[in-house]
């Protein structure tokens, strides 16, 4: 099994790529699970035609009891990727974190990777502050590798090093590794460069780069990846040929 967390600066595109590589996962005949680690619940709402899953979060507060069964909580979107969202606390009142771990615990429970039997699983998790709870898929030992997203802009790279030593961290623990970059270029003057640079500096390699383009946008404005928009798109393609190479990778690494 494949477990790969999701990590970046807000805003910098981690929902997008998470998504994309979780259909072209799914295009290669993978089964995929793809777990949203964020308050705002909208990781997988491409997936999902615009329409996401019921947060575990709001389960709870709607719920006495625990879900009985992950249906209740999930729901199947493209290639039967299977879908669930975290969610967060209250505006204003609790812990986002406590969120996640609460969720985590719900999912051991529901025995969900055993019956479910996934070859891929994708976490999607805020990452400009990597708290206990946020830290929970790699400090848990649910996320083998993980990918960070960054640009060429001085936040971003800001946000990719606090992670880098996020996981640095837990290295003698034996947990997740920074198995690469992402850059999802977004225009910065000389962004190869710079973060070609940061790359160096951590020893960590770009291990995909995804242009800018409108129709990731246009289909995301119709509730859908850019991968089941037009699979036979340019970028549809390089998001397929990033999935493959992270299956090997992942498989020379597990």
């Amino acid at each position: 099994m494949l477990k790969l967390a999701i990590y970046g600066k807000g805003g910098i595109g981690k929902s997008t790529m998470t998504a994309n590589l979780s259909a072209a996962f799914a295009v290669l005949g993978k089964r995929v699970i793809q777990i949203g680690c964020d308050p705002k619940a909208d990781s997988t709402i491409n997936l999902l035609g615009g329409c996401p899953p019921t947060p575990v979060m709001d389960y709870l507060r709607i719920h006495e009891d625990a879900p009985s069964d992950i249906s209740e909580i999930s729901r199947e979107g493209f290639g039967g990727i299977l879908c669930i969202e975290t969610g967060g606390p209250t505006p204003g009142l609790g812990c986002a974190g406590r969120g996640i771990i609460a969720t985590f615990g719900i999912l051991d429970d529901l025995k969900l990777f055993e019956k479910q039997k996934p070859d891929v699983v994708m976490y999607d998790v805020l990452g400009d502050v990597v708290c206990g709870g946020f830290a929970a898929p790699i400090r848990e030992g649910y996320a083998d590798n993980v990918l960070i997203v960054t640009s060429g802009e001085k936040m971003a790279l800001y946000a990719a090093n606090n992670i880098c030593t996020a996981v640095k961290n837990f290295e003698d623990r034996s947990y997740a590794r920074v198995l690469g970059l992402i850059l999802n270029h977004r225009n910065v003057e000389n962004e190869y460069e710079k973060v070609s640079a940061f790359a160096a500096e951590k020893n960590i390699p770009i291990i995909g780069e995804i242009p800018r383009s409108d129709d990731i946008i246009r289909f995301e404005d119709e509730g859908k990846t850019v991968v089941e928009g037009d699979m036979s798109l340019p970028v549809s393609q390089i998001f397929i040929e990033l999935a493959k190479k992270l299956l090997k990778e992942g498989k020379e690494t597990l």
